[in-house]
């Protein structure tokens, strides 16, 4: 009987990488390669929405502000430089003063409504009006805002008709006299608003809701505590602390109502005398625009329109932003 001898197991080296109960070694990088190894994965990154954002907006931009200052035309090639030869005629031209005219008026009724109204309905939403059925309540609210232009626009165009239309139905059974609507002079413009106020109202009752949100609830209850009344809850607390948001909601409503052309278009076009009717009462400048460049093909005085709109809301951009640095309360 042999005795097997015990098989002697070779040593295996264990290297510091190797051993799992040590910690790796991580290999050093200098600071500025690590910087600019993040730097690039982060451009990278984004490079894909830089490029489109830069090619369809940053370089039509730059080229529209290259062609105003030349008698252009796309099916000329041949063009040549005139300066501020467009600018000048434009401020010659008795209807473009009048689009900016009306484009105020526009801007100047709409903001104030949309942001009294939007932050009414936010604060019964808010408030416990529809506080059993709040998200059907709201999706009500927001629906308009998603709805096609164009199919409302024939919904409203319907509701205004000055012969058999809802609205003068509602207006003469409660002993009103019927009006014109969009085949008026006075009240196309008007009857504009109130279709655009209805769609858009909204995403601005939606932005307020997120506003109030952020309102701590402990203050209001203290407040109420206290026996402060609703209206001094509002302007004490409420109003103050929404203000980051009231700011956004202005001036989102002032370069949209400044833009103003798809409610315009779509109600007023047809046989209420053409787009921009009856006789120029909602042209807007955005509308010329539009109808400069594509009906009566002046691209150049067209694209120094565009210019002149930019302008103008940059500036009404910039004035509010100098207001809110004074009155708005960032917490």
């Amino acid at each position: 009987m042999t005795l097997l001898s015990p098989i002697r197991e070779r040593p295996i080296a264990v290297s510091e990488d190797s051993d799992p109960a040590r910690p790796r070694r991580r290999r050093w990088v200098p600071g500025w390669a690590q910087r600019l190894h993040d730097s690039l994965v982060a451009y990278g990154l984004m490079f894909p929405a830089v490029a489109v954002f830069v090619l369809f907006f940053y370089v039509p931009a730059a080229y529209l502000l290259y062609i105003s200052f030349f008698h252009w035309g796309i099916l000329s090639p041949a063009t040549h430089f005139v300066g501020f030869a467009n600018f000048k005629t434009l401020f010659a031209q008795p209807l473009f003063l009048h689009s900016l005219v009306t484009s105020a008026y526009y801007t100047a009724v709409m903001i104030p409504a949309t942001v009294l109204l939007a932050l009414g309905i936010a604060l019964l939403l808010k408030e416990g009006f529809a506080r059993r059925r709040g998200a059907l309540w709201r999706g009500a609210v927001f629906l308009p805002h998603v709805t096609p232009v164009v199919a409302t626009a024939i919904i409203w165009i319907w509701i205004f008709n000055p012969h058999f239309g809802l609205a003068n139905f509602v207006l003469t059974s409660v002993n009103l006299p019927a009006l014109g609507w969009l085949e008026s002079v006075h009240w196309a413009l008007p009857a504009v608003m109130i279709d655009s106020l209805w769609h858009s109202l909204g995403l601005y009752v939606i932005i307020f809701l997120a506003g109030l949100s952020s309102v701590p609830s402990d203050l209001i209850e203290v407040a109420r505590l206290d026996g402060a009344p609703r209206h001094q809850i509002f302007r004490r607390i409420i109003w103050p602390l929404i203000s980051p948001t009231t700011f956004f909601v202005v001036l989102l409503a002032t370069v949209n109502t400044w833009q103003a052309f798809s409610q315009i278009f779509a109600m007023t076009g047809g046989p209420h005398g053409g787009a921009g009717g009856p006789a120029y009462a909602t042209t807007t400048d955005a509308l010329l625009v539009y109808q400069t460049a594509f009906v009566y093909v002046h691209f150049s005085l067209a694209a120094a329109m565009s210019v002149i709109l930019f302008g103008i809301i940059m500036t009404l951009t910039l004035v509010q932003k100098w207001i809110s640095d004074r009155v708005v309360f960032y917490r």
